[in-house]
């Protein structure tokens, strides 16, 4: 069981760490202390489902890829796929469009 939180602990330290945040920043949105967080990253303690489901929307990750490393391509981040489905549908092909066009500026 203590591989399981080190080696989930190590995948929330990366994330968190491509995300440029601290785990100050985390902990907080977490409503947990420093010293939680902390341990949960070095796999000493674990996280609530419920903090497990909001570090995997904060990170931008998947619940089995935080949990059992286990990574699925998505064709573009959880994140706008969730965004898009909770749009009203009258919206939805506004947020397209401005997709669109800020692709074109990158590419």
């Amino acid at each position: 069981m203590n591989d399981y939180k080190k080696a989930m602990g190590e995948r929330l330290r990366t994330q968190r760490k491509k995300q440029q945040l601290t785990q100050e920043q985390l902990a907080e949105c977490l409503n947990i202390s420093i010293k939680h967080y902390s341990e949960a990253e070095r796999g000493l303690v674990g996280l609530s489902v419920e903090n497990l489901i909001k570090v995997s929307e904060i990170l931008g990750i998947s619940l089995d890829y935080l949990l059992k490393g286990i990574s699925i391509d998505y064709p573009f981040p959880v994140r706008m796929l969730e965004i898009y489905q909770n749009c009203p549908e009258s919206k939805k092909k506004y947020l397209l469009e401005l997709l669109e066009l800020e692709a074109k500026i990158y590419l």
